[in-house]
Formats: structure tokens, C-alpha cells, sequence
């Protein structure tokens, strides 16, 4: 059989109730015979995957998917069903892993390991052969597109030695199609179970793939024959056991081996100094979008939901499936009738009949849709493909299923605070004022220090508070592989989230590693660790003399301290930490700033902006002196501005913060700029001076709308550039101005064009720009009250239109 086909599927349920076995062994892990009867819980939900991981390097793993389509889950059922013994006889795990420790890619036999899931082309994964990874030999999933599959012709045919055939990739190009998948839907998919012999189509696939294997031999799959061998030695035992009463369920490719007549000695020959592994294994679940080809697994599948739809519809498949569609479509405002099902299904039907298939395939149920349903649009048609077409099924596993000990700790947390695992990407919304959000908070973050990306933090909508966060939620199996390796640090998250924090910090590099890494104790709640955190924090911000990494640890320990009055945290120790760091910083930055090159000012620059921001903040924190540590950086930003051995973008950024913190009035600052941009100066160091006061995204455009005096400093300064030197500082200013809003431009045209007001005040009465006077204009303000109103949902008529406006602005 082919398995994760629908159509192989039935047979081999087919097959089985007409011969009535007494046992059945199916292709996979030995190792996963003690988990077959957990199939059969009312808790168990395919798709599914057998899960094998080294016990020693929890990393080193391979999966083996099972949907409700795959035959191999079929024939499982079926022997629980009837009370016959169902037992795996591949190459046991053990093995599997072992070969991939001896394999400088640490790839996987029979599986890829988790980090080269993504390289569907590898080739060593794709030889190998467990029940997952073989698509050649039709192993989990259906033969990919044919990767050179080689001409059947005999005087074409290539070495076998020098080629990795794709058996069904030459069936069909004998037959005559180009498309494997489309050869394979139309003689076994689309064709149901039959009536009469029910092994016929097993018998017809092994004389063809018996043809291939005498023409190919193991068709580069070397490491098959090392499987197959340990696959007949368990087909003997049964059939010693049981005599005639054995089914075997395996990959089409390797019956042909499987008849092989070989001696028990030439078997146990090949087998003889494998390597092993200790080995654990359970049941862990897996999604539809993972059983597809365009997630990176080598037996993936196209369609994982259409097939799913195909092997559960009762009767009239096609009819059901543009159902479905139509409900997506209309669950999407989209306008779709039932005369549209109608016309779709009669398109789809005609589609097949001119094409020559026994049924509408899926390519005739997509150029129905998209011709009738999506009026030619494939925007519409790439939701149906992502939503129906793939599937966001995620299965379920009981919970006697066997676990690490943290993933069962992680289980409890998830039921304790309703997060459950979902394949679909969604979003959470958390207010941490509320506990269990702050709770659901801490655990995705202590999931994150963790390495378990569940959730990723997004930016939040509709609030710039710190007591909300927003999340990216989306399960995907492989989290399963990551919560075994976690397990190494502990038994429960908090125990192993904050052992792995202390390691961090120890093994962390440089200072500002170590602060981000303060910052995510307190955003995950590792009081436990933060004592060694900080020590270790104290330790290399003392011995750190760079002020660029001091000032790039500083904002992450401000963060930390805001987060941790968000959350109710003790941050004491922190808060002196950073006090002691921006004392530091304060006292180096000044001469750091000296003598620098272009880009070094450019970095140095962030560098101020990060450190004015932390002290912004830091001087609101309960551990910083009243207004000490604020005092003492506009003392440092006075220093900068002045000195001119400072490159002017950082002279002209401190100027802009002092004016922005109200340090510096802008008469001041006019005089200021008056100065940089007088004649003597070069007109690189005045356009350096102009990016850093109103460029950098700090808002400086709207300083110049509302400011003409400075709006025309600039502007006569630019008018007396030598033209000898305008190309020079060209490029700086393109950079400047750029980045301004469209409006804010064209607003600043405007006014270049009509000219600075005469006498030019820093905000004169009637200051020239329309709009704005010296007092508020009552009469206009009124007139916005009723659309403020309506905007914020205002039920109740103020008094005043003074007191209306004082209640928005506020």
C-alpha cells in the first residue's frame, strides 16, 4: 500500500475483513507495540504521531505521522477492533537513532531529525526508512513530485547505483502522466474498495514494483535493505507462531523484498553490530498542515484535508466537499449561493469527464471553485487551499498516553488557565492586572526562556499600557520534541525555567545578554533566579568599562523594573543595579563621544536616545533619588551639545532632547542652531547637526511646522550651501527629511514656498501657519465637539465646550 491515501486506506480495511488475519504486523517502530491499545481510547484523535526520542539527547528524535487516512492507522483499528494482535516490525527506533548520531548531519534513518524537518530534498533522511520517511517506497505519505525520476525504458535506464528512483514517479511516466499524484488518484484513490477480490489491487501494485526492484535493485535506497531484513526475521517469527494467519501492511516497495527467499543467517548477517540508543516513545499530536509536502516533511502530501474529506465522506464526495467550501466562503462575507454549489459540482463533474479521470479530482474541484465560487480570483481560492485544501486539524492524544514528566506539568497549567493547544494561529489578548492573565503570561514566557515557542509576543492594538501584552498563539508538533529536551532542567516549568535561566546567566557573553536575560525573569516570574541573575549582572557591569554596551544593557533593566511593578515584583536589587549603571554611563558617555566616524556617531546616537528613554522612566522608579539620576543626564546632554570635538548628529540630538524635555527654551535652541548652521561651519557637520536635532524619527518635522524661526534657520542655511558642497551633504539630508510623514512634507513645502513669517518668533501671535493662533479659537472648537463625541462614545452633553475638550485631551 501507499500510505496517507484514502483510497489505500479502504483496501487494506477491505483486504482485511476478507481475509480475517490472526495477527496483523504493520510497518514501524517495534517499540510502539506496548502504545497500540491507546489507539482505541476515546481520547485518541488522528492525526497523530508516534514520537521516539533518545533519552540521553531528548533533541535527537523522529516522528511517525498517522492520519485517520493512513493505512497503517486503518489496520491498527482494525485489529483492536477484532481482538488480533497488531505489532510494528520496522528497524526498531533504537537503531533509527543511533544511525543518525553516526551521521555528520545528525540526520535521522527513516526520519529527519527535527532541525532538517524543513530540507525535503536530504537525501540521507529520505533513504533511511521508518514508516515516516521513505517516500520512494511509499512510506507515510504519497510519493512527492518526482525529483529526476528516471526514463522506464531499458536502454535509458540510469545506474542504479547512481540515482534515488521514485518508484511511483515511474509508474506513471510509464503510463503516460506527468503527475505521479494525478496517476496514483486515478487507479487507486478515486477507485473504491470493489467488490469481489479485495486483494487484487495489492496483487497488481507488487508485480509492478517487483518489475522495478529487479530493474533498480534498492533504487539508491541502500538503507532498506538493512529494514527489510529485520522485517522478514519478524514475518518468520509470526508465521511461526501463527502459521498462515499473518498480514502484513507495508510500504508498496518493500514486498517485493519481503517474498524475498533468503536464509535467516544472510538476515541476522546485515543486522549484526547495528548501533543502539536508549530510547522513549509515545503518542503525541500532530496537525494536518504538518502532514503536508510544503512543510518540509519528505512523505507529505498536497492535500492532507482533502484526503481527510475523501476517506470520511459517506456518499457524494464532491457534493459535500464544495459545500464546505461555500460555508468557508460565507463565514467570510463573501457572497455564495447554493445555485453556486450547484454549478461547481456540474463544472467539476464536466472537468473530469473531458480530462478522462473516473472522478473529479482535486484539480478539477479547485478550477470549479475558483471559476464559480471565486469569479476567477485566486485571493479567495488561497483561503480555501489554506483553511480546507491543508487543514488546520490538530489531533489528541489521552492522557494516560506516557509524558515527561514536565510535559504532564505543562498539560495541568494548560487546563488550569484554558490555553488549549490549537493548530490555527490565534490571538490573546492579556490584561495583567488580572490574575489569570498575569498567570497565562508567566507561563508563555517561562515556555519561551525555555526554548518552547508556543507564543510569540505580538504588538498590542488599541493600548500602549504595560499591563497589556498581546500573543501569537499556534501549537505545532514539534513543541512536543521541545518539551522532552526542556525536560533535562526540570520536572515542572517553574523548576525548569529558572534552572535554565541560571545557566543562562552564567553562560551568557556579554552584559547586555544578561540584562535581557534580568528582563525575562521578571516577565516570567523567576523570583528564584533572579538572585543569581543579578549577581551575575553586578559582577559584569563592573567589569565592563564600554559605554555602548552599558548604555544597550540599561534599557532592557529599566524595562524590567516597569514590568515588574506591572506584576507585583519585588525589583529592589534591580533598581539599585540600574541606578549604579546610568551613573556609569553618565560619567563615560562624554568622552566616548569624542573622535568618532560617521557610522560610530550614528550608533552612538541610538545609544543616547536608549539611555534618555531608560532615564525617563528610571527616574520614576522607587529605588532612584527624587530627580537625581534626571538631573544629572540633562547635565551630561548640556556637556554634548557643547563640546565640538562631538559629532554634530549627537550635539544636535542632545540640543532636540534638552528642548523636547523643556531643559532649553527655544530661543535657546534657535540660537543654538544658529550658530551650527553660520558660515564658518562645514556643511557636512551643520547637516549632520540638522539630522540629529529633527531627524532619526525623532518628530522633528512637526517641530519645523509649528516653529518657523527654526524652520527658517534651516531654510537659509540650505539656500547658502556652496553648490560645490551641496552633493556632499545631499545624501544626509535626503535621509533627514524622508523620513518625515507625506503630510508633514507637504505642509513644510507649503511654508517654504510662501516664505517665513516676518520677525519670526519661536510662537508669535498669529504665527503665519493657518489654524493656529495665540489662544484657542472657541467657535471652531465647539464644532469638533459632536464628532469627538461620536467617536468616543460620549452618551452625555457636556456643560461647557471647554470642559468637553478638557475631557478628550485628558
Amino acid at each position: 500500500m501507499r500510505h496517507h491515501g484514502p483510497g489505500s486506506a479502504r483496501a487494506v480495511r477491505a483486504a482485511l475483513e476478507e481475509v480475517r488475519p490472526r495477527v496483523v504486523l504493520i510497518e514501524g517502530p517495534p517499540e510502539a507495540d506496548t502504545l497500540v491499545p491507546l489507539a482505541a481510547d476515546e481520547e485518541m484523535r488522528p492525526p497523530v504521531a508516534l514520537l521516539a526520542h533518545a533519552v540521553d539527547e531528548p533533541g535527537r528524535s523522529a516522528f511517525w505521522p498517522l492520519a485517520e487516512f493512513s493505512p497503517e492507522w486503518v489496520a491498527v483499528r482494525w485489529a483492536l477492533e477484532h481482538d488480533v494482535p497488531a505489532r510494528f516490525i520496522d528497524l526498531p527506533a533504537t537503531h533509527t537513532l543511533a544511525w543518525g548520531r553516526q551521521q555528520d548531519e545528525a540526520e535521522v534513518v527513516g526520519e529527519r531529525p527535527l532541525d532538517a524537518e524543513a530540507d525535503a530534498d536530504t537525501a540521507e533522511a529520505e533513504a533511511a526508512g521508518d514508516t515516516a520517511t521513505d517516500p520512494a517506497a511509499g512510506d507515510t505519505g504519497p510519493v512527492p513530485t518526482p525529483r529526476s525520476a528516471p526514463d522506464p525504458t531499458p536502454d535509458s535506464a540510469p545506474d542504479p547505483d547512481d540515482v534515488r528512483i521514485d518508484p511511483l514517479g515511474v509508474l506513471a511516466r510509464t503510463a503516460g502522466y506527468d503527475d505521479p499524484e494525478r496517476w496514483w488518484e486515478d487507479v487507486v484513490e478515486h477507485r473504491g474498495a470493489g467488490k469481489g477480490d479485495a486483494l487484487a489491487p495489492f496483487t497488481v501494485l507488487e508485480e509492478a514494483m517487483a518489475a522495478l526492484r529487479e530493474t533498480y535493485g534498492s533504487g539508491g535506497h541502500d538503507r532498506d535493505l538493512v529494514r527489510e531484513a529485520y522485517m522478514r526475521l519478524q514475518v518468520r517469527a509470526a508465521q511461526r507462531e501463527f502459521e498462515d494467519g499473518v498480514a502484513v501492511v507495508c510500504g508498496a516497495w518493500h514486498v517485493p523484498a519481503l517474498r524475498q527467499k533468503t536464509t535467516v543467517a544472510a538476515d541476522r548477517a546485515l543486522l549484526k553490530g547495528l548501533a543502539k540508543v536508549k530510547t522513549d516513545m509515545t503518542w503525541v499530536p500532530w496537525t494536518h498542515r504538518r502532514l503536508s509536502r510544503a512543510s518540509g516533511y519528505g512523505a507529505g502530501i498536497e492535500s492532507p484535508g482533502w484526503y481527510g474529506h475523501l476517506f470520511s465522506a459517506p456518499d457524494r464526495p464532491v457534493e459535500r466537499w464544495m459545500t464546505k467550501v461555500a460555508g468557508l466562503l460565507r463565514a467570510e462575507d463573501r457572497i455564495v449561493s447554493s445555485a453556486h454549489v450547484i454549478e461547481a459540482v456540474r463544472l467539476a463533474e464536466t472537468l473530469a469527464a473531458m480530462r478522462g479521470r473516473p472522478l473529479p479530482g482535486l484539480s478539477e474541484t479547485t478550477d470549479a471553485v475558483r471559476a464559480v465560487m471565486c469569479e476567477g480570483s485566486d485571493v479567495p481560492l488561497a483561503l480555501v487551499r489554506d483553511r480546507l485544501v491543508v487543514g488546520d486539524v490538530l489531533g489528541e492524544v489521552p492522557s494516560t498516553a506516557p509524558a515527561v514528566p514536565l510535559q504532564r506539568d505543562l498539560a495541568r497549567l494548560q487546563r488550569r488557565l484554558r490555553l488549549k493547544p490549537e493548530a490555527l494561529e490565534r490571538e490573546l489578548e492579556l490584561d495583567l492586572r488580572k490574575e489569570t492573565d498575569a498567570a497565562r503570561s508567566g507561563l508563555l514566557h517561562r515556555l519561551r526562556l525555555l526554548g518552547i515557542a508556543w507564543g510569540e509576543p505580538a504588538a498590542s492594538r488599541g493600548s500602549t499600557g504595560t499591563f497589556r501584552e498581546t500573543w501569537r498563539l499556534r501549537w505545532e508538533p514539534e513543541l512536543s520534541v521541545r518539551v522532552a529536551e526542556a525536560g533535562v532542567w526540570g520536572t515542572t516549568v517553574l523548576s525548569a525555567a529558572t534552572a535554565k535561566a541560571e545557566a543562562d546567566a552564567v553562560a551568557a557573553r556579554g552584559l547586555a545578554d544578561v540584562t535581557a536575560l534580568a528582563e525575562r525573569c521578571l516577565l516570567a516570574e523567576l523570583p528564584e533566579a533572579l538572585p543569581t541573575v543579578m549577581r551575575i549582572l553586578a559582577d559584569r557591569a563592573a567589569l565592563d568599562a564600554d559605554v555602548g554596551h552599558l548604555a544597550q544593557a540599561l534599557p532592557a533593566l529599566v524595562r524590567s523594573l516597569r514590568y515588574g511593578d506591572v506584576r507585583g515584583t519585588d525589583t529592589g536589587a534591580l533598581g539599585e543595579v540600574a541606578a549604579g549603571l546610568a551613573e556609569r554611563v553618565f560619567v563615560g558617555l562624554p568622552p566616548a563621544c569624542a573622535a568618532l566616524d560617521a557610522d560610530a556617531a550614528e550608533e552612538m546616537r541610538r545609544h543616547v536616545d536608549a539611555v534618555h528613554g531608560a532615564v525617563g522612566l528610571l527616574g520614576d522608579a522607587p529605588a532612584a533619588a527624587q530627580g537625581r539620576l534626571r538631573t544629572r543626564w540633562q547635565s551630561v546632554l548640556r556637556v554634548l551639545c557643547a563640546r565640538d570635538t562631538v559629532p554634530g548628529v549627537i550635539r544636535g540630538r542632545a540640543v532636540r532632547l534638552l528642548l523636547d524635555d523643556g531643559e532649553l527654551t527655544q530661543e535657546e535652541a534657535a540660537r543654538l542652531m544658529g550658530l551650527v548652521l553660520s558660515p564658518g561651519t562645514p556643511p557636512a557637520d551643520a547637516a549632520a547637526w540638522i539630522e540629529g536635532f529633527v531627524g532619526g524619527g525623532s518628530g522633528g518635522g512637526m517641530l519645523l511646522v509649528h516653529d518657523e524661526r527654526l524652520l527658517g534657520l534651516v531654510d537659509a542655511w540650505l539656500t547658502g550651501v556652496p553648490a560645490e558642497a551641496f552633493t556632499d551633504v545631499l545624501p544626509l539630508l535626503r535621509r533627514t527629511f524622508s523620513a518625515y510623514e507625506p503630510g508633514v512634507r507637504r505642509t513644510l513645502g507649503e511654508l517654504v514656498r510662501r516664505g517665513p513669517a516676518a520677525g519670526g518668533g519661536a510662537a508669535p501671535a498669529g504665527s503665519g501657519i493657518p489654524g493656529f493662533a495665540a489662544e484657542l479659537d472657541q467657535e471652531r472648537a465647539d464644532a469638533v465637539l459632536p464628532v469627538v463625541r461620536l467617536l468616543l462614545g460620549l452618551d452625555e452633553v457636556a456643560e461647557t465646550a471647554g470642559e468637553d475638550l478638557a475631557g478628550v485631551t485628558g
